[in-house]
């Protein structure tokens, strides 16, 4: 198998991070309070664009990670990231993180298609076992697009995040290596 297949689907592929080129992207899509919203339960935090690249040259480097570019096949244009953390030595888990950049680019399946590829990386070239997310109430869309691509629950903690006034819940999703397997024969 080669690299560049796995890492590509049928809208976009996954490409290495390049400090210098992406992070002008970060600090942008930073930009976008609803960006932040649905990203992380962090406080939102504006960056430098010497900042995002250092960061981005910092995770790079570690062995727990795999961070990768999200790029449209129709275009070349970078629209978002993707990636694993949380696994090293012997550990066969992973935590996935998702996010598509600009709002034009939300709701075309582009980050659908994205996970389908992490998770082919994730389970035939990684072995792991199991890959897992957090998703928050108030992202739906998001919730359809784990469920569809093979994430079944796991777990709520309730009342996790209050923003915008209210409590909202944070659900635990995942998906083992056999349940994709099984989901990808049939595709």
């Amino acid at each position: 198998m080669q690299t560049n297949h796995i890492l590509k689907g049928e809208k976009v592929q996954l490409v290495a991070v390049e400090a210098d080129r992406d992070a002008r992207n970060f600090v942008g899509w930073r930009k976008n309070s609803e960006y932040l919203r649905l990203m992380d339960a962090g406080v939102a935090k504006a960056f430098s664009v010497e900042k995002m690249k250092k960061w981005l040259e910092e995770d790079e480097l570690s062995d727990e990670n795999a961070f990768f570019m999200i790029r449209t096949l129709e275009d070349e244009r970078l629209i978002g990231e993707i990636g694993l953390s949380d696994f090293k030595g012997n550990y066969v888990n992973a935590f996935v993180g998702i996010s598509i950049g600009e709002p034009n680019d939300w709701g075309k399946g582009y980050g659908s298609d994205a996970m389908r590829i992490i998770l082919r990386y994730a389970f035939t070239i990684l072995n792991l076992h199991h890959v897992s997310l957090t998703v928050f109430d108030y992202n739906p869309r998001a919730i359809r697009s784990y469920e569809k691509v093979g994430f079944q629950y796991e777990g709520v903690q309730r009342q996790f995040l209050n923003r915008d006034g209210k409590r909202w819940n944070m659900h635990r999703m995942g998906i083992l290596q056999r349940e994709w397997f099984d989901l990808d024969k049939h595709n």
